[in-house]
């Protein structure tokens, strides 16, 4: 049972509470043919990755029809969970390890997420227009946007103006630089409580 996703979303719908069951019932499974988390990690899979993931719903509730690109997808984190809370928004995984991708797209298909398309190799490719793109933890900063910069659609739809959330952790200062002038930076102990988001900051930044 996802408690502790359930604590902090107590509006979740039941179908939704049972998609979040089916992923904790499924990424051990997978991992255990394809590792996508840490072996060490997985018994944490609830908090660590789902949760955290998770955080880009408490900073932003993006608007029905917008469309998110998730970069460096891996295993479907934070893509998946997002496309939970949000059936009415449209995600693209996107990676360059198939296998990993493969999970992503097996977990989502048992997870009934019909809002969810998957895509095998370099993000450098990929024309598409999104409203967001979000990431966790893949490259540096600047790095990133400078390769998804012309993925962020200059139409605006959501409550905040369109471009990057990336999930990080650490000291970001010097990682952030020139870009620290558009950026917001969040605590994400600031939205959960366990020990685990005592370093993990969202960073967003307008592209």
């Amino acid at each position: 049972m996802a408690e502790k996703i359930e604590r902090y979303f107590p509006r979740l719908s039941e179908r939704q509470r049972e998609q979040f069951d089916t992923m904790l019932r499924l990424y051990p499974e997978w991992n255990a043919k394809i590792n996508v988390i840490s072996r060490k990690d997985i018994d944490n899979l609830e908090v660590n990755h789902l949760l955290h993931s998770l955080a880009i719903a408490k900073f932003l509730q993006f608007s029905p029809g917008s469309r998110i690109l998730d970069f460096g997808t891996g295993g479907g984190l934070p893509g998946l969970p997002l496309a939970v809370m949000f059936p009415d928004v449209q995600f693209l995984l996107a990676d360059r390890t198939g296998k990993k991708l493969k999970v992503a797209e097996e977990i989502a298909r048992e997870c009934g997420l019909t809002n969810v398309e998957a895509r095998h190799g370099d993000v450098a490719e990929i024309k598409d227009k999104f409203d967001f793109v979000v990431s966790r933890a893949v490259m540096p900063h600047p790095d990133l946007l400078k390769i998804c910069r012309k993925n962020i659609s200059a139409e605006q739809r959501n409550a905040l103006p369109n471009g990057l959330i990336a999930l990080k952790g650490g000291e970001l200062g010097a990682e952030l630089g020139r870009l620290a002038s558009r950026s917001e930076v969040v605590e994400i102990s600031d939205y959960f409580q366990e020990d685990f988001f005592k370093t993990k900051k969202l960073v967003y930044t307008t592209a």
